[in-house]
């Protein structure tokens, strides 16, 4: 399989996609999210496709602020079910082995 090539204006791309607002490619079209890989230091490559060309493309996605994780945090002491700080109350935080992940960013918020 060949190689995804990697985006510049990722930070533009990754506020849209945080909003669920349409990402365009930068060979015409929108990009489709294939998958997202979370890595073992925190922060998670999310793989899309063009769909007008089918290429791939790669945006790595940061790992959580000090902030991010706070506010979880915060939610848990008060025994809350913790939404995603950048997707938003809608996108609850699942269990991934010893860490709250979000499942549309992959990212790691919290310890449980």
């Amino acid at each position: 399989m060949a190689e995804a090539l990697q985006i510049e204006k990722a930070k533009q791309l990754l506020k849209q996609y945080y909003t669920g607002q349409r990402m365009e490619s930068p060979n015409g079209g929108f990009l489709i999210l294939l998958g997202v890989r979370p890595q073992e230091s925190g922060p998670a490559v999310g793989v899309f496709e063009c769909s007008v060309s089918s290429l791939r493309y790669e945006i790595v996605i940061p790992k959580a602020t000090r902030t991010e994780r706070k506010k979880v945090r915060d939610v848990l002491q008060q025994g809350g079910d913790p939404g995603c700080p950048r997707h938003g109350p809608d996108s609850r935080l699942v269990r991934a082995g010893k860490n709250l992940v979000c499942s549309s960013c992959g990212v790691a918020y919290a310890r449980v």
